[in-house]
């Protein structure tokens, strides 16, 4: 019975380390650029494509999706700086946040920022893990580039739509790390 008390223990330790390692905040050198958009979450740039935005914009865009693993820091961090146009949450489904439609049926969150009369949107969308999205965006709010917007918890995806003229600056497979790498030009 002792030996079982030990192993609970171990257990329990085994877990606050590492749940104490995935809401780390890492000190980082914010790299700023008012005219780039700067990647707002650590990962896995997964998708580069031309797609509609129906939600707000409702115009065609360059989506660039970065897939979050459980190993990656989870916060989150504004792309740009400008003011708050728009913020939803959206429930959803919690389906693997690397697939394709996930932005559309998973829980999420849509910000538009207007970054000199530029409209710039991102999503954070929750995973399959991933059970709960919290977003410090509040419409009319001024906020700074590379500023922490939330943070989703446990694996999930940050979708960020850019004006179709954007130079894409990452590519399909490319890891990019949170306020630090560019993304693309504006």
């Amino acid at each position: 019975m002792v030996w079982l008390s030990w192993v609970c223990y171990g257990l329990l330790i085994i877990f606050y380390i590492f749940f104490l390692f995935f809401f780390r905040k890492p000190n980082r050198a914010l790299v700023l650029d008012d005219h780039a958009a700067i990647a707002p979450a650590d990962g896995k740039v997964i998708l580069i494509q031309e797609v509609f935005e129906p939600e707000y914009l409702k115009e065609r865009r360059i989506q660039v999706s970065i897939f979050m693993n459980i190993f990656n820091v989870h916060i989150n961090w504004y792309p740009v700086s400008g003011i708050i146009e728009y913020f939803k949450h959206h429930n959803g489904h919690f389906h693997v946040a690397s697939h394709p439609k996930a932005s559309e049926k998973n829980e999420h969150t849509t910000v538009v920022l207007n970054h000199h009369g530029q409209k710039i949107l991102f999503r954070q969308i929750a995973g399959l893990i991933a059970r709960r999205i919290v977003s410090y965006a509040k419409p009319n709010k001024e906020v700074l580039q590379c500023s922490q917007c939330g943070f989703i918890k446990f694996g999930s995806r940050v979708d960020l739509l850019l004006p179709l003229d954007a130079k894409i600056e990452v590519k399909v497979g490319q890891k990019v790390k949170g306020a630090q790498t560019l993304i693309a030009r504006t």
